[in-house]
């Protein structure tokens, strides 16, 4: 009764700020099929390779590419708290792909996040932050897509929830938490951290991820890159601040980078999600764009120290079983000090990851085993292996929660209720 009654609120909520909507804004008007003199800029080498590079630099082939399809042909569904949202086919195709848009319609939805048949598109496509990409890397990113070979691979509908699936859901959702922006340059900083702030905050769409979203999956309008659990996926994209209780606190540029390049630093590794991203996008960067990021997240405030929870103070006990199960398991690899080896098993302590504040990543890399990204710098990267089989709930609480209080860590401890709830997710 509760669960409907909630349900019935939301709708509520949702169709009021829709009908607020819908008198202030009507739809966009359709836009026409591309005009096959209008392509002919579309062609320059030059262009398309610069597109090529920007299309690394999102990770688009990420999520439109289904696994075993072919690239940027759609296909692959993306999940969201409210349901499965398919990626589209990106591929030049006239029936199932991009064929035929014009420029116009790709700028509108990159820019507005409105389709060329005038419809909204759902956030899953990261809009809210590539409104900020510059029309002309727009126009490269386009070229780029439009030269590649046509794949017919139509789209199916998404599968949301109700109220979800109701256009006025989507309506309210942009009322609420999308305007169409721009990149505007800091005019005192320098041409490096504009660049970084740019490739960060836009093509990169680092807050997407690395932000909590509230339960309507909305970003908070000024809260930028301060670590969040990314849904359904049940990972948790550490805070990108490298100066006080940020999760990269103590980082330096050069580390940022080797993380970003290689898929490893003598501060941390990649894994879960981000391993991906190494490996798909920011391994191929130029070297002086991966500094820009570095040079942009080098800069971001100090944060408040996070909260104390009463309720999760570990016990002596507790600890002194965690710290036997960890010379058991896990000192012959990452050191009795929790300092790792450079570059063959990451340092515990001062690990951001580990201390993360709800503790997930170290559950769930101590259950199902921990895989850094294969680079061109690291073909072969160590991986740790998974201990779902060899510890229960009570031992995986108890080295975690040693890992997360030694040493110069200060993290809350975790709960068995916390393994028991991570045992069985799979890895996304």
């Amino acid at each position: 009764m509760k669960g409907l009654l909630r349900a019935f609120m939301v709708l509520l909520v949702l169709a009021a700020v829709a009908v607020a909507w819908w008198l202030f804004r009507r739809p966009a008007a359709p836009l026409p099929p591309a005009a096959p003199d209008a392509t002919a800029r579309l062609r320059d080498p030059a262009l398309i390779a610069r597109g090529a590079y920007l299309a690394t630099v999102g990770d688009c082939a990420a999520c439109h590419t289904a696994q075993g399809g072919q690239p940027y042909a759609g296909g692959r569904s993306l999940p969201t708290p409210f349901g499965e949202v398919p990626a589209p086919n990106l591929t030049p195709d006239d029936a199932t792909g991009l064929g035929q848009w014009s420029f116009e319609a790709f700028w509108r939805a990159m820019h507005e996040g409105i389709g060329r048949d005038g419809r909204a598109l759902y956030p899953a496509f990261p809009y809210t932050s590539y409104t900020r990409v510059s029309q002309e890397d727009a126009r490269a990113l386009f070229a780029y897509l439009r030269s590649l070979p046509p794949v017919h691979n139509p789209t199916p509908p998404p599968s949301l929830r109700f109220p979800y699936d109701l256009s006025a859901s989507l309506a309210t959702w942009r009322a609420l938490y999308f305007r169409p922006g721009s990149f505007t340059p800091d005019p005192k900083q320098t041409a490096e951290w504009n660049r970084g702030a740019y490739l960060v905050e836009g093509l990169g769409h680092c807050n997407e991820c690395h932000v909590a979203r509230d339960n309507l999956g909305g970003l908070p309008g000024k809260v930028t890159l301060t670590g969040g659990q990314i849904p359904v996926q049940n990972w948790y994209a550490p805070d990108l601040g490298t100066h006080a209780h940020g999760g990269l606190e103590g980082w330096t540029v050069d580390d940022i980078v080797a993380l970003l390049k290689t898929g490893q630093s003598v501060r941390g590794v990649a894994f879960g999600p981000m391993a991906d991203v190494v490996m798909q996008s920011t391994q191929h960067m130029r070297d002086d764009d991966l500094r820009a990021m570095a040079v942009y997240l080098q800069s971001l405030p100090p944060r408040p120290a996070p909260p104390v929870d009463a309720d999760r103070l570990g016990s002596d006990a507790l600890f002194d079983r965690g710290e036997k199960l960890y010379a058991q398991r896990c000192a012959g690899c990452h050191g009795k000090q929790g300092q790792g080896v450079p570059g063959v098993y990451p340092p515990l302590a001062g690990n951001g990851s580990v201390t993360e504040p709800s503790g997930i990543n170290a559950i769930r890399i101590v259950l199902l085993g921990g895989f850094a990204p294969s680079t061109a710098a690291q073909p072969r990267p160590y991986s740790m292996p998974p201990f779902a089989q060899q510890l229960n709930d009570a031992d995986v609480a108890a080295v975690v929660s040693y890992i997360r209080q030694a040493w110069s860590n200060k993290a809350a401890p975790v709960l068995d209720r916390d393994v028991a709830a991570y045992r069985h997710t799979p890895v996304e």
